[in-house]
């Protein structure tokens, strides 16, 4: 076939370069690898269980065992990163969430078999009241029901610190209390554990796409809501200053979450800072995609791809998400 004629005198036809695959992978400006993701993981108590969370097929709470087998499979993929969370008994929660820095608690007990059993991997600890109150809030209540910023902070140092001395190899704040980070930092240092990190949850909305995280974890709060500390939806700016007060205070990572509704954010938090920036890419996107895979209305696959791409090319260069294992099969 001879070559067309420049019917339109085009100066530039930027086709020329999406002409082939290998075209394309050669001028591909964002890439996505195993190396960009964490895997958000559950644990509960027990033996030999593994019950998938309802509202997020193909997510599971595994007992402990179970779990450290899972982390080592994980591992093998290439995944560097988990984040873990823990399914407390209702027997174990109270008002002041004291069971978050048991030495023997869950958490402390699954950290230190996965650091035993695969030692290389990072394992990330989340830093919140939630799952441990019977009232299901991150922080300690008053008697109006209001959430106590000061105090909860001495609780989540407390538990940062016990994590720490179990194996973690980051904490991870997710509970939006003013200052907390700097306590963290000065509390694991006092303890003399100078190297684990803190991945702080800088920008936390109060968003609706949690439903499904708070069915795995039975975590959802028995009254009223979450307004008055996660961060309201429409704001951009307040997202730019919790993350500066979060680096001044000691974050080794900041976060933003959730990821899909908010990739404006992500944009502006990568161009404002010059720590790496991570996404959470949560339950309730999780779902929607589950939901219409499984339905036929999209290809599951490529709508996972392209998902996770997009918040890369926002600006992030670490996502939690709990599609990793399936990426990471796919990647390789």
């Amino acid at each position: 076939m001879s070559p067309q004629p420049n019917a339109l005198n085009l100066i530039s036809r930027p086709r020329r370069l999406r002409r082939t695959p290998a075209l394309r992978r050669m001028v591909q400006e964002t890439n996505l690898t195993v190396n960009d993701l964490i895997y958000p993981m559950f644990v509960m108590e027990g033996e030999n269980q593994k019950v998938e969370v309802a509202s997020m097929p193909g997510c599971y709470r595994y007992t402990l065992d179970l779990l450290v087998k899972e982390v080592a499979d994980v591992y093998a993929l290439g995944i560097n990163a988990i984040a873990l969370f823990p399914v407390v008994p209702e027997a174990k929660k109270d008002e002041t969430g004291s069971e978050s820095y048991n030495p023997e608690g869950l958490v402390q007990r699954t950290v230190a078999a996965i650091k035993e059993s695969t030692p290389d991997i990072v394992v990330i600890t989340d830093v919140a009241l939630d799952p441990f109150t019977s009232h299901g809030h991150d922080g300690l209540l008053d008697e109006e029901g209001y959430i106590l910023n000061d105090e909860t902070v001495e609780v989540l140092v407390k538990m940062s610190v016990s994590q720490a001395r179990a194996g973690a190899d980051m904490v991870a704040p997710s509970d939006m209390m003013d200052g907390r980070v700097g306590a963290i930092r000065d509390g694991l240092d006092e303890a003399g554990f100078t190297d684990v990190g803190i991945l702080a949850y800088s920008a936390k909305y109060a968003s609706a796409y949690y439903g499904p995280f708070r069915d795995a974890l039975d975590s959802a709060p028995k009254s009223g809501d979450k307004k008055t500390y996660q961060m309201d939806p429409a704001n951009a700016i307040e997202a730019i200053k919790e993350v500066e007060l979060d680096i001044a205070e000691g974050a080794d990572i900041v976060m933003v979450k959730p990821a899909l509704p908010y990739l404006d954010i992500i944009s502006q938090i990568r161009e404002e800072t010059d720590v790496p920036v991570a996404a959470y890419n949560v339950s309730g996107e999780y779902a929607m995609i589950k939901a219409a895979g499984q339905n036929g209305w999209i290809d599951e696959k490529k709508v996972i791809l392209e998902t996770l791409l997009s918040i890369k090319r926002a600006g992030a260069d670490l996502i939690l998400t709990y599609f990793a294992k399936e990426v990471a099969l796919m990647l390789k």
